[in-house]
């Protein structure tokens, strides 16, 4: 009788706790929603270094300043200085940047990288201690790095221009580096390689054939893939871009982002045989850099500046180029990768970090709200 008694009370209390353990267990195991796009942001380091005026005691502003900080910069346009000041080449700062990346949907950051010498041979030793490089070394460091991938935006242009076949196998030799980190960028599991600077004059046919023979040689069985900034050259495996504008010279006017929105949709259109990647431009005002002398970078031209890209506007473009990939999905990477110009192009106007302006980061954290996190 008694045993009887216990087994009922057993199993109306199994009875009682069964929903409960249910949806205690059900929210457990609720796998987290996918999402919609893989967001990589172009990473321009041109906040560490010497500035040029430094030294100059008329150019107080320059004094400890990175070397693309300009006198119009820092005074005109001082609500673009970052939260944490203008200078990044610092490994907190580094740390930072990484755990804001990846908290707002920020997937991959692709670093400029620059050839040194200019149209020489590899000069190892000048690469490693180029100030734009510093970023991307203090990434390599970081405890942060597993939050967020990374990979090379080849910035192949006046002043770090790759000539020959010989330094572009040197190059791809050098790169291999970064390629056997498990945090570097793939595409089909391919490591990926976006080229600036990939006209005919720029790079060859046959150079972009000695980059892939080369990863192969050394032990990168499928190759990497080579994407062109500009253009849709058949040799290249993927077509994107760097940023889209439509005046970067000329006269200097006000524009409005919707030109930008325009352009740029109609950028988007790729192939099985050549997958385009989607670029968002987020910003594009580069007066801060025009002109000669302590208030320009002097190799700047006058162009035009855009206004109304505000946080809305820049999320409507993104949610707009997800839904091209989401209708296309033949023309576009299996990866679904969206690019962002820029994380930090500051004197360009492009910029997704909090600054003095923002220090909601307002732009960034709607990444994060539209793909997910």
């Amino acid at each position: 009788m008694k045993c009887k008694y216990l087994k009922s009370a057993l199993a109306a209390l199994i009875a009682a706790s069964a929903p409960a353990c249910a949806e205690a267990s059900g929210n457990s195991e609720e796998p987290a929603p996918a999402k919609r796009a893989t967001i990589g942001a172009y990473y321009f380091d041109g906040w560490s270094g010497k500035n040029r005026y430094d030294a100059d005691p008329s150019q107080p502003w320059a004094k400890g300043a990175p070397t693309h900080l300009t006198k119009k910069l820092a005074e005109d346009f001082g609500f673009r200085e970052p939260v944490w000041g203008w200078r990044n080449d610092s490994q907190e700062i580094m740390d930072r940047q990484i755990r804001l990346a990846a908290e707002n949907g920020v997937d991959f950051f692709l670093f400029c990288w620059y050839w040194k010498d200019n149209k020489g041979p590899i000069n190892e030793a000048a690469i490693e201690s180029q100030p734009t490089h510093a970023s991307l070394n203090l990434y390599l460091k970081s405890k942060e790095k597993d939050k967020l991938k990374y990979c090379l935006l080849v910035a192949n242009h006046g002043g770090s221009e790759i000539i020959g076949d010989k330094n572009w196998e040197d190059a791809v030799k050098y790169w291999t580096r970064y390629f056997s980190d498990p945090q570097y960028m793939r595409v089909g599991g391919k490591p990926l390689v976006v080229i600036f600077g990939s006209g005919a004059n720029s790079i060859t046919d046959a150079q972009i054939k000695i980059m892939r023979e080369t990863a192969k040689k050394l032990g990168f069985k499928d190759g990497i893939a080579i994407a062109c900034c500009r253009g849709k050259r058949p040799s290249f495996d993927i077509a994107t871009r760097y940023n889209v504008n439509t005046s970067y010279k000329g006269e200097s006017r006000e524009l409005p982002y919707s030109d930008i929105a325009s352009a740029t949709k109609s950028t988007w259109n790729g192939s099985p045989e050549q997958p385009f990647i989607p670029t968002i431009t987020c910003g594009w005002d580069k007066r801060p850099w025009e002109g000669k002398g302590p208030e320009g970078l002097g190799n700047t031209p006058v162009g035009g500046y855009y206004t109304g890209d505000t946080p809305e506007a820049f999320g409507k473009l993104l949610s707009e180029a997800i839904k091209w990939m989401d209708e296309n999905p033949e023309k576009t990477l299996k990866e679904r990768i969206a690019l962002i110009y820029a994380w930090n192009e500051l004197g360009e106007g492009g910029y997704l970090v909090p600054t003095k302006g923002d220090p909601e980061a307002k732009k960034l954290k709607t990444i994060g709200e539209i793909v997910g996190k």
